[in-house]
């Protein structure tokens, strides 16, 4: 079964799903978001870093009882990562997905193997 898996795959002809209008589509929508969604969340990240370096007045300020800024805003860490990746599912699901369909069913359709 494996070797029937490894032969079909040598038989698809990346070079020509990589050059199609579809796949490059795909391509640029998806970077169009992660480039940016990183950039900033790296920048969020460095901002607390620095802060934390910089800034030891500000961040062990007390919100309530032993809650300090710095401790809100290590937790906006976990927030972040949370938003982004449900952003990134959402459109996944409406946005990339069916480009990555519309890029197979080109590929099968065309017959390019």
């Amino acid at each position: 079964m494996a070797g029937s898996d490894a032969h079909r795959d040598r038989d698809i002809d990346w070079g020509a799903i990589e050059a199609s209008p579809e796949f490059q589509e795909l391509v640029t929508r998806r970077r169009s978001f992660v480039l940016p969604a990183t950039i900033f969340f790296l920048t969020w990240y460095m901002a607390f870093i620095v802060l934390a370096a910089y800034a030891e007045g500000f961040m062990s300020e007390r919100v309530h009882e032993g809650l300090t800024v710095g401790y809100c805003l290590a937790l906006t860490q976990f927030l972040m990562v949370l938003v982004l990746g449900v952003m990134y599912l959402r459109r996944s699901a409406k946005v990339y997905d069916p480009l990555a369909k519309k890029a197979v069913e080109r590929y099968t359709e065309t017959g390019t193997r």
